[in-house]
């Protein structure tokens, strides 16, 4: 006689309902943006100790202590980011002086080179006017003004002082005692297997991590050294090449959006400091060139296809995380999105939304 085997059905998941997942998600998305002064610090922080912990491991492998490499790190981030700033103040406070009266001299250029379309749209008016009888009458234009307040001033500096050190002090304490956090937190999972498994994975996304934003760093720092050295020999100032390669390698944080940028910015600075309109052009078609050599040759071959990105979920993560915590979150989105990616990847069950992303 076979015996007879019985099954009970476990009763079906609650689903949530459509509603509640865009309420649950307009409510995450108003808390960050709300939070931002809390949330912006705490993202730098772990951008940059991602930054930090490749070198960090290296000099461990040379028996150095994490605590000493970590403040070695710190130190010598802050010595570089205070040296250049020192070396682009002064290019930035003049052009930021000399941009109202440069201004009055491209609008000649430009002048002259929109003159066709001017007149197409001056030919327009009239016969708009024509075939809709006279009518002089202009709208009355509102001009406000706002009066500047030094109490402004006095609020926000030092709030700006206290997320600066903030975010050294974060990001210290995440190179140090990261690791550790996470062991510890990890011990609270049932099961040692469960924990074994959840450390691997969880230390294979660090190093991962890590090495994409370390390379994507040493890209951009790259890109914009090249192209302060290609507007130093265009005979541009140093200072004034090196304020333009910064800009260069900060925008390429954020793809399309970034280069999209500084290349208008780039057309403005050409027809400001050169006077023949070919050479105008040059800075713009430098910087586009060296976009299109990064990001189409030289970024794929190191990082390789895992590591890429559909073009409209980069386009979508730019929208919402620079609407969230403006140019800050530009710099941050895609380093978050390759973040989540290959977060998804090793968590059985949502690979393919990693998919997705791809």
């Amino acid at each position: 006689m076979a015996a007879s085997t019985t099954h009970t059905e476990l009763p079906p998941r609650p689903r949530s309902s459509t509603a509640a997942l865009v309420l649950a998600t307009l409510a995450v998305g108003f808390t960050l943006w709300a939070t931002q002064g809390l949330v912006l610090p705490i993202l730098l922080a772990m951008f940059f100790a991602l930054v930090g912990n490749p070198i960090i491991r290296g000099l461990q492998r040379l028996y150095v202590p994490r605590f000493i490499g970590a403040l070695a790190v710190l130190c010598g981030g802050i010595a570089i980011t205070v040296l250049l700033g020192s070396q682009l103040v002064e290019p930035v406070g003049d052009w930021m002086r000399e941009v109202p009266r440069e201004m009055r001299s491209v609008a000649p250029k430009l002048q002259r080179m929109i003159k066709p379309v001017q007149e197409a749209n001056k030919a327009a008016e009239n016969i708009a006017r024509a075939a809709g009888g006279e009518n002089t009458t202009k709208p009355v234009q509102v001009v406000k003004t706002e009066a500047n307040d030094p109490y402004k001033v006095l609020m926000t500096t030092p709030r700006l002082a206290a997320s600066v050190l903030a975010v050294v002090l974060l990001t210290f304490f995440f190179m140090v005692y990261g690791a550790n956090l996470q062991k510890k937190a990890l011990a609270l999972l049932p099961g040692r297997q469960q924990q074994k498994l959840t450390v691997e994975i969880l230390q294979s996304i660090e190093r991962e991590i890590s090495r994409y934003v370390l390379t994507i760093t040493v890209i951009n720092f790259v890109v914009g050294l090249v192209f302060a050295g290609a507007l130093m020999l265009l005979d541009v100032p140093m200072p004034e090449a090196l304020m333009w390669g910064t800009m260069a390698a900060l925008l390429n944080f954020a793809p399309y959006v970034g280069p999209l940028i500084g290349i208008i910015v780039m057309l403005l600075m050409g027809f400001v400091s050169f006077d023949e309109p070919l050479q105008s052009l040059l800075p713009a078609g430098i910087y586009l060139l060296l976009h299109t050599l990064e990001g189409q040759i030289i970024t794929p071959i190191v990082l390789g296809k895992r590591m890429a990105i559909s073009p409209l979920m980069l386009i979508l993560a730019l929208m919402v995380s620079g609407w969230l915590w403006g140019i800050i979150g530009l710099l941050l989105a895609v380093p978050l999105l390759v973040c989540v990616k290959l977060v998804l990847e090793r968590i059985e069950g949502l690979d393919g939304w990693a998919r997705l992303l791809e």
